[in-house]
């Protein structure tokens, strides 16, 4: 693969562009400057360097992101800053056919909820993750407005019914963590559906949190706002 075409998938511009950065000196592998456009590379696990940033190639970009609170899971935000300007302007330009550029989130979170969101360019990755028929479970941590009592739990625990579907929906699990703290499993996405499943039972969401998804777990040392590759491992707490 061309060094210019890895620089193109991996969105840093044009081939045009990336031609450009390669001749003027840009690019670095081994620490040693690379100026021949169409030098043959191999692609797989290939680590260089843009302009003193370290990159590694991948043929498919799969994240995870610790949504900070006030943003927007929206590429045109109407209120709030877009959680995509919260990357690197590679993977939110990184070529794909037949489909928006750049990393899309692996569904949405409100724009006063945070916690661990996935963001990918795999369209196969994005219906698995987000189709409610292969009931990924999600834990939400639910800070509630009033004291959350056994009435409210089994309720939740049994399933409520929503305006917009008379078919009742219920978590997967539930536990009280606190006097008006919740951890809430669900297996699917509807909109806004933990704040209205509380309201449902007569109580009101004050804060929201997602805290994993299958079995990865949002790690402690990522701050809010920042961001990470997923690893093998991580993609493998992810499976069904």
């Amino acid at each position: 693969m061309q060094l210019q075409d890895v620089l193109f998938s991996q969105g840093f511009g044009t081939r045009r562009v990336c031609a450009g950065l390669i001749q003027y000196g840009h690019v670095h592998m081994d620490g040693q400057p690379v100026t021949d456009a169409a030098l043959e590379v191999v692609a797989s696990s290939l680590v260089f360097e843009v302009d003193g940033a370290e990159w590694q190639y991948y043929e498919k970009a799969y994240l995870m992101l610790h949504k900070p609170a006030s943003t927007e899971c929206s590429r045109k935000p109407s209120a709030y800053p877009s959680i995509y300007s919260l990357l690197p302007a590679p993977l939110r330009q990184r070529p794909q056919k037949g489909a928006t550029q750049g990393v899309q989130a692996v569904g949405r979170l409100d724009q006063d909820t945070t916690g661990l969101l996935l963001l990918t360019d795999d369209g196969q990755f994005i219906h698995r993750m987000s189709s409610p028929r292969h009931h990924v479970p999600k834990v939400y941590e639910v800070t509630a407005k009033h004291p959350v009592d056994d009435r409210q739990l089994n309720r939740l625990l049994e399933g409520v019914t929503l305006d917009d579907d008379p078919r009742p929906v219920k978590a997967a699990a539930c536990e009280v963590a606190g006097e008006r703290l919740l951890r809430l499993t669900l297996t699917e996405g509807k909109y806004h559906q933990v704040k209205r499943m509380i309201a449902a039972v007569g109580n009101r969401v004050e804060g929201l949190h997602r805290a994993s998804i299958g079995r990865l777990v949002l790690p402690a040392d990522l701050a809010a706002g920042q961001w990470r590759w997923l690893s093998d491992a991580d993609l493998a707490l992810l499976a069904p």
